[in-house]
């Protein structure tokens, strides 16, 4: 089985690649942009189909990035990734794939969905606004995987990720997400002596986080399943207040400094927590607890800052 994993220089491609290379009767097709393969143009796309001929796609491939970065450039963000989400989606159909992963971002659920979010509240009410650009390419590209499948009958499906972390992160304080800039900003606090750490917030905002490790993992098993849903939640099931997350960070990064919680700033939506039971009841959970996950980042860092590989 050959399999193309699109955006696979990123931090999920990249976990992608960890677990299928090697893994007996699988071969990987890759192909990064600066090798000729832009996503955002369909004659690239529809030409690496037509040469590699792919049996499976998964599209983990997405212009990504915090708060700061999705409010700035809302227009790249929805039009960058609803052209990665199109092409990819129908360039696969157009070259005979029979089967599509399609990754999209537990933003796509409403600003006030339920907590936990199940995959039924979809469409019920208004987005995030800070995020809204990227979420609306999500919602198109998990339809477009829904409609080819109900109207030709080929099995694309897709998987909402809960807030991810791991090797290969952004570690950018202004264009990251939480987890990885308080490991970044701990770090540098620890190195610099300093005896503080400014947190934004009350700290008592409640996220969820999944190694990447695992989202692969849950892929693969995905993908061995006949008739899966036609979009499915990946997550823990499980959260934490951000005081929690804080703390948890500065513990293993060996910050041994005061946390001091700026409650001038937002501390955005009170929770954030994926529905996992569907994807529970086919039989897959989460094996990567928060201490451990968050020590291996760490360690990811570090080696990533020696090697000068780091993205930040």
């Amino acid at each position: 089985m050959k399999i193309f994993i699109a955006g696979h220089q990123g931090m999920v491609g990249a976990a992608l690649v960890r677990r299928f290379q090697g893994e007996p009767g699988v071969a990987l097709a890759l192909r990064s942009r600066r090798e000729g393969l832009d996503l955002t143009s369909q004659a690239a796309v529809n030409a690496f189909y037509a040469a590699e001929k792919p049996d499976v796609a998964i599209i983990a491939a997405a212009k990504v990035g915090g708060i700061h970065a999705n409010n700035t450039y809302p227009a790249e963000f929805l039009y960058d990734n609803l052209a990665i989400a199109a092409n990819c989606i129908h360039g696969a159909y157009a070259a005979g794939v029979k089967r599509v992963l399609f990754l999209g971002s537990s933003c796509i659920y409403p600003k006030h969905a339920p907590q936990p979010m199940p995959e039924d509240c979809l469409l019920t009410g208004p987005l995030e606004p800070t995020n809204e650009a990227y979420a609306i390419a999500k919602i198109a590209g998990l339809k477009l995987a829904q409609y080819y499948r109900k109207q030709y009958g080929v099995l694309y499906h897709s998987a909402m990720p809960t807030n991810l972390y791991g090797p290969a992160d952004n570690y950018h304080l202004q264009n990251s997400h939480v987890l990885p800039a308080l490991i970044r900003k701990f770090h540098e606090a620890k190195e610099g002596g300093r005896p503080e750490v400014v947190a934004w917030g009350t700290g008592s905002p409640k996220r969820e986080f999944l190694h990447v490790d695992d989202l692969a993992d849950a892929c693969a098993f995905l993908l061995r399943q006949d008739n899966p849903p036609d979009w499915v939640n990946v997550g823990t099931g499980t959260d934490v207040t951000i005081k929690e997350l804080t703390e948890l960070v500065a513990e293993v990064t060996g910050f041994r400094g005061r946390i001091v919680w700026d409650s001038s700033k937002p501390d955005g939506t009170p929770r954030k927590l994926m529905d996992v039971s569907r994807l529970t009841a086919l039989g897959w959970k989460a094996r990567i607890g928060l201490r451990e996950g968050v020590a291996k980042a760490y360690a990811s860092f570090l080696a990533e800052k020696a090697a000068g590989t780091l993205r930040a």
